[in-house]
């Protein structure tokens, strides 16, 4: 493949996603850092950029001028990254997909569902690549999970259980950081701080393994700790379309816990479980009992998602391989629509769709807790 030129907003010191991104895409070598707009300060933007030798004239002061400056350079960008605190997903978003440039997102998309909505009519209207970093759906087990629901393995699905439990955020007065203080700051986070943050991966989470449609939601946002504005304990019970059941936990109050996504998926010819800190693992049970700890690496991993695999079974792969697979699917797609070879079937990472779905899942979330728990339709 071509190498790729992209940008990042934000990233900046202290930063810890924009620099897992940084080395995620370094990984495959698949793109190099030329332009960047890494803090609201144009003084730490430049001394950023200086670090990570990008030019001076290709560092900003602000999205708003990187986005009209690259799109006007024969040079410019491929892609940008935004790696900032979610309210500024949206506008920081917009500007670039109106410049015409690609665009990866962090997590969740933005603020409201109109919001959502809007870029994604806008992609569409420009015709843009536009991925959000849903980054455990590019573990290959996640992957093989996928295609082996696809293919009918598990029959028809009953019921999921899914959990993405943390600890890193209960004690009072102990805000976590540069990273924990804007995550429980409406002004940046918005309406919602754990469910935004843990909630929307539990929800991609499925959604991509299962291909389930949620129907509607009953939805318990709590605020556990003393002096926290926003949810730091979520439960949330589900219908799918097509009469399966399901039940989430999110939570950063749970004592013991680093980063515990686990889902369990139950349909009528089996099971299948899944754990993000022990992601080289799949554990498949079929009906009539036989237990199968599949490993990545493994002959049994669908071809679909082998592909992915960097090592030899045994050879443990992790969150960063895992979020360069994503680009490694998102890169081969913007070479291809310059090649004019692009089909949709290339695409094998969450897309701006899978981000609206995601603001959508918590707005009713949000919706139905308010009203004292109630179901609300998606």
């Amino acid at each position: 493949m071509k190498k790729l030129n992209y940008g990042m907003v934000g990233g900046g010191a202290g930063s810890f996603i924009g620099q897992a991104h940084r080395r995620a895409i370094r990984i495959d070598d698949l793109a190099q850092l030329t332009a960047g707009c890494f803090s609201r300060s144009a003084e730490i933007s430049r001394k950023t950029g200086t670090e990570l030798g990008v030019a001076d004239d290709r560092c900003y002061a602000s999205f708003q001028e990187m986005a009209a400056a690259e799109a006007a350079r024969e040079d410019g960008i491929d892609f940008v990254v935004i790696t900032t605190p979610n309210v500024s997903h949206y506008p920081a978003c917009k500007a670039f997909l109106e410049a015409g440039i690609p665009v990866s997102c962090e997590k969740p998309l933005c603020l409201t569902l109109e919001q959502a909505l809007e870029l994604q009519a806008l992609a569409r209207q420009k015709d843009l690549p536009f991925m959000v970093a849903y980054t455990y759906m590019g573990h290959v087990t996640a992957k093989h999970i996928r295609r082996y629901i696809q293919g009918g393995n598990l029959g028809k699905i009953r019921m999921v259980m899914a959990e993405y439990p943390q600890g890193w955020l209960a004690h009072e007065d102990d805000w976590g950081g540069k990273q924990g203080q804007w995550r429980c700051d409406p002004s940046q986070a918005g309406k919602v701080n754990c469910l935004g943050d843990l909630g929307t991966h539990i929800e991609n989470a499925v959604s991509m393994m299962t291909g389930l449609k949620i129907r509607r939601v009953l939805a318990r946002l709590e605020h556990q700790v003393p002096n926290r504005v926003l949810d730091d304990n979520d439960v949330v019970l589900l219908e799918y379309e097509g009469g399966a059941t399901g039940c989430y936990w999110a939570s950063q109050v749970a004592i013991g816990h680093d980063n515990d996504l686990r889902v369990r998926i139950f349909g009528e010819n089996g099971t299948i479980e899944w754990r993000q800190e022990t992601s080289e693992q799949v554990l498949v049970t079929t009906r009539d009992g036989i237990r199968t700890d599949l490993h990545r690496g493994d002959a049994g991993i669908l071809p679909g998602a082998a592909k992915y695999g960097r090592l030899p079974s045994g050879h443990t792969e992790g969150w960063l391989e895992s979020m360069a697979n994503l680009y490694r699917s998102f890169c081969q797609c913007l070479n291809a629509k310059k090649e004019g070879i692009f089909v949709p079937e290339m695409i094998d990472y969450p897309t701006v769709d899978d981000g609206v779905e995601g603001v959508r899942f918590v707005e009713a979330c949000l919706a139905s807790s308010e009203a004292g728990g109630i179901w609300v339709d998606l």
